[in-house]
């Protein structure tokens, strides 16, 4: 949680942490500042103190509204700083980094940094920093336990509650999308407009955006609604031209976020319209099972991968090939067990093959548990997935529930 920073930033030798971009879609700047309409901004946070946010004057009351200490940039003289620099504008801005700094105190030391720019630019921009203080040093972390994700890997109330309200909103709309898809006509096995032609992917998709936008919320990241082949692969976002066929397996898999890019939701069904040949249904099976067992299985603080190990365990008892067996595969289980929800859609903590002790199902987590199988050889694939959270007195609770029922009915 947030209040941990300064013990993470001791433990990693840490003296300032700087995060810079804008405050939207840019999850370390919308965790320090609760986001905002800021197109470019830079944050400083010194071990032991609260943080300050520099800002671009036209958005002096976003920046405000932060709550934090703020200063306006313009405070740094742009027009001494490219003199000083030779015209080089990204020597000026590391000059001004260093000012920044000093301001804190900080004239050597290790500093961490986060956020979102180009990378070309902000490569030079450090690397300048760099050399006009060479006692300051640069620190690159691993990215799956970087400071920030660490930090964000637990969640208080308020953010729990604002993925459970993703989550309302999220299978709200998945409950559109299963209607609409029931109100049609199936004709020669496949759906059909008012018009006779096949309803298609590329529409289907085209509702559940204007559905979530009219709820309020973002989908930056599009959605998988996969049908068929395309269902067997776990990240084919699905092929447009599709048509609504019967009788085929669809993976809907999806994760849209506050609007600004706050908090995510993550949520898969798999359907099949009007019926499900034996194939398909003996698959879904499978995978209901181990889905069904595992969520049995939780328990607070233990190890995020030892249940993808259970899974694995289960999926080859029932003559599946996994990645445990095979990393390469291709067909069967061939994706970790889960992750960490919040910011990103994929945080830690991790259940996959670079999980570490660290990756517990610690009190505020919020992690996925989507088991799956996958068959683009035969046309098929499988993943039932649901977002939960690990209450403070150590209980699990799905924050969003919805029916796991395979068949969804059309008429004709």
């Amino acid at each position: 949680m947030k209040y941990d920073l300064d013990k993470l930033m001791e433990e990693r030798n840490l003296d300032a942490i700087l995060v810079t971009g804008p405050a939207q879609h840019n999850p370390a700047m919308v965790y320090l500042t609760g986001g905002g309409h800021m197109t470019n901004a830079d944050l400083i946070k010194v071990r032991g103190a609260d943080p300050v946010l520099y800002y671009n004057p036209m958005e002096r009351e976003e920046a405000a509204a932060s709550g934090l200490k703020t200063k306006n940039l313009v405070d740094f003289n742009w027009k001494e700083l490219m003199k000083q620099a030779g015209g080089d504008s990204n020597k000026a801005k590391a000059l001004r980094y260093l000012k920044m700094f000093e301001e804190h105190g900080i004239t050597a030391g290790r500093i961490s940094v986060y956020g979102q720019g180009e990378v070309g630019s902000s490569y030079a921009v450090l690397s300048a920093l760099q050399t006009a203080a060479p006692g300051l040093e640069i620190v690159g972390e691993d990215g799956q336990n970087s400071l920030m994700l660490t930090a964000m890997a637990t969640k208080d109330r308020d953010e729990i509650e604002r993925i459970r309200k993703m989550g309302k909103i999220t299978t709200a709309v998945v409950g559109q999308v299963a209607d609409f898809l029931s109100s049609h006509t199936a004709k020669n096995d496949v759906l059909v407009k008012a018009d006779g032609n096949p309803l298609t992917v590329g529409e289907v998709k085209g509702k559940i955006n204007l559905w979530l936008a009219e709820k309020g919320v973002e989908n930056p990241h599009g959605t998988i609604f996969a049908i068929g082949r395309d269902a067997g692969i776990p990240h084919s976002t699905g092929t447009p031209a599709d048509v609504m066929a019967l009788g085929k397996t669809i993976v809907f898999d999806i994760y849209p976020c506050e609007a600004g890019g706050g908090y995510h939701y993550d949520f898969t069904r798999t359907w099949c319209l009007g019926y499900a040949p034996d194939e398909v249904l003996a698959l879904y099976e499978d995978v209901f099972d181990v889905y069904q067992k595992v969520m049995g299985e939780l328990k607070v603080n233990a190890l995020f991968k030892d249940y993808q190990a259970t899974a694995c365990e289960l999926f080859e008892a029932q003559g599946h090939a996994t990645i445990k067996e095979d990393p390469s595969v291709q067909e069967g289980y061939v994706h970790s067990l889960g992750h960490g929800l919040g910011l990103h859609v994929h945080e830690a903590p991790w259940s996959g093959s670079t999980a570490s002790k660290e990756d517990i199902l610690a009190p505020g987590s919020v992690v996925t548990i989507e088991p799956g199988l996958y068959y683009p050889s035969t046309g098929m694939g499988c993943r039932l997935e649901d977002s939960v959270a690990v209450m403070p007195d150590g209980s699990f609770e799905i924050l969003a529930d919805y029916p796991l029922d395979l068949i969804l009915p059309v008429n004709g």
